[in-house]
């Protein structure tokens, strides 16, 4: 087993290499994680030796209710992704894969699961908009909106950077982001595992039943 310490810029850069979605990172030289690392591994999993805390967001479901991350995913083993409804590719495409590999769980094992989604558009994302966008993927997935500098300062401490939607030559708007899924824990509630963009729903497969224990996948 091989330890690599990662500063920040160099983690964010091995989790999401390509697309639109990715962000210009943190310009700081210290070391945020320690990942071990198996040698020729292929898992699409990052194991964090220092997880990452949980995001301190208190934000609006879709539902229009208040939702307060930390409280209400406390002990509970938990995805967080931050995307947008109108993103092209990447983010229904992971979400997708989630859903999918969410279904070969248990009804126990699927009712433990707190799946999180949090807009990065929050000026579009309504809390219906979400809603709607999300009961075509999976009615449990949890789905968050508000002011976009606290989403942003909530995303910057898992290390994923998210700019202010602009609009592209073509005048579609568009939000970058950071592609990153953070798998935390239910013993420790630390967000100690990664996914990239290339992750599959063969990878979530494989690794829920074990990130819903708390173990590494």
């Amino acid at each position: 087993m091989r330890k690599k310490t990662f500063a920040a810029a160099a983690l964010l850069a091995a989790a999401s290499l390509t697309l639109t979605a990715c962000g210009s990172g943190d310009d700081s030289d210290s070391p945020v994680s320690v990942v071990s690392e198996e040698a020729g591994s292929d898992k699409a999993a990052t194991v964090l030796d220092k997880p990452f805390e949980k995001p301190d967001l208190v934000l609006t479901d879709t539902s229009g209710e208040k939702y307060d991350l930390r409280e209400q995913t406390k002990g509970r083993p938990t995805l967080i992704y931050f995307g947008y409804t109108h993103c092209p590719d990447v983010c229904p495409l992971t979400m997708n894969n989630i859903a999918v590999a969410k279904k070969q769980l248990t009804k126990a094992q699927q009712d433990e699961l707190r799946i999180v989604f949090v807009t990065t558009d929050p000026d579009r994302d309504t809390p219906k908009a979400l809603g709607t966008w999300l009961k075509g993927i999976d009615s449990q997935v949890v789905g968050l909106t508000g002011d976009f500098d606290t989403i942003q300062a909530g995303a910057r401490t898992l290390g994923i950077s998210i700019e202010p939607p602009h609009k592209d030559k073509n005048g579609k708007i568009v939000s970058t982001h950071g592609t990153q899924v953070v798998a935390f824990s239910p013993k420790t509630d630390g967000g100690y595992v990664l996914y990239g963009e290339d992750a599959t729903v063969d990878d979530y497969t494989k690794d829920l039943p074990k990130l819903i224990k708390g173990e590494n996948p």
